[in-house]
């Protein structure tokens, strides 16, 4: 059964899975049927109508074009972080367990030297000494994200480097990157996936974070740039909400569908958290306590027809 397959047996991988494909057919089809975001079109903090059905900010734009915009954006600076940053960190982490000896101990030097460095002053730093952009955030995100990705990918290496299975294929003569990519990474999947989810929510909060302070390139529409323009223009201060409360439900909620995908992944590696189908006219639970839902009385009948 592959992954997928057994993803879609759980039911918080299954809504998360769905919140998760909305927002990719908002990021990837949505701006092709949206109004230009950055033209004026109608009269300053219009609230919501059935012309503008999120309303318009201070410079008469229309929000709900610049929320759907601001999706492609902010979720291609996420993803493409948390796909660079796993990648960078397993590569290292898996090189550092697998040979050892010194090769570990300079990787775990360097990774050891951009743990201690305090991630958002020197992404604040970076980011407003270099060219501003989504790209510039990107590259910052990443730099400031892959060694802490590193340590958790070689901790948990280390811990298969001395099983059987890999030291039946390194006696075989298997080439040192086939071990690590067809033996070891594939017993990795829960903390691969695990690290992906956190990178990406990371980056897509710091990205956020950053353009917020206005540290990104605020001509883009981004989801950051909407909050940045929205506090910048005072709209709290006039109560117009649809400024930015779009775009921060808009941040909440894919971050939810990604915490229930994460659980979900965790559901399906771990046995001990799901409950086997045939128990469940035994077990059931109430306000996430597992409890008895077959009657006392016929207990011992209940277990008598589980399989031993």
């Amino acid at each position: 059964m592959t992954l997928v397959a057994a993803l879609w047996r759980s039911r918080p991988a299954r809504v998360g899975l769905a919140i998760l494909a909305v927002f990719a057919c908002v990021a990837l089809f949505g701006p092709l049927f949206t109004r230009d975001a950055r033209a004026f079109l109608a009269e300053p903090l219009e609230p919501p109508s059935a012309d503008f059905w999120l309303g318009t900010t201070r410079q008469g734009q229309d929000v709900f074009a610049r929320l759907i915009v601001g999706t492609r954006v902010s979720l291609g600076v996420g993803l493409v972080v948390g796909a660079v940053v796993v990648l960078l960190g397993s590569l290292v982490g898996l090189t550092a367990a697998y040979f050892g000896g010194w090769v570990d101990d300079v990787l775990s030097l360097v990774v050891n030297v951009f743990l201690i460095l305090p991630g958002l002053p020197l992404a604040v730093v970076l980011a407003a000494f270099l060219e501003s952009g989504p790209t510039t955030i990107a590259l910052v995100l990443v730099v400031t994200g892959w060694a802490w990705n590193a340590r958790v990918v070689r901790a948990q290496a280390l811990a298969l480097r001395r099983r059987d299975f890999v030291e039946a294929a390194v006696a075989l003569g298997e080439h040192p990157l086939r071990v690590m990519v067809a033996e070891i990474l594939p017993n990795m999947t829960s903390i691969v996936f695990s690290c992906f989810i956190g990178a990406t929510t990371h980056a897509i909060g710091a990205q956020v974070g950053l353009e917020f302070l206005g540290l990104g390139d605020v001509s883009q529409v981004t989801w950051g740039t909407n909050l940045f323009w929205a506090v910048t223009n005072q709209d709290i201060l006039t109560e117009s909400w649809w400024t930015m409360l779009p775009t921060g439900l808009a941040i909440a909620t894919f971050g939810f569908a990604l915490v229930l995908l994460n659980f979900g992944i965790d559901e399906v590696t771990s046995p001990r958290l799901r409950i086997d189908p045939k128990y469940r006219a035994l077990v059931g639970t109430r306000n996430g306590v597992l409890r008895l839902t077959t009657p006392v009385a016929h207990e011992d009948a209940a277990l008598a027809r589980l399989p031993t």
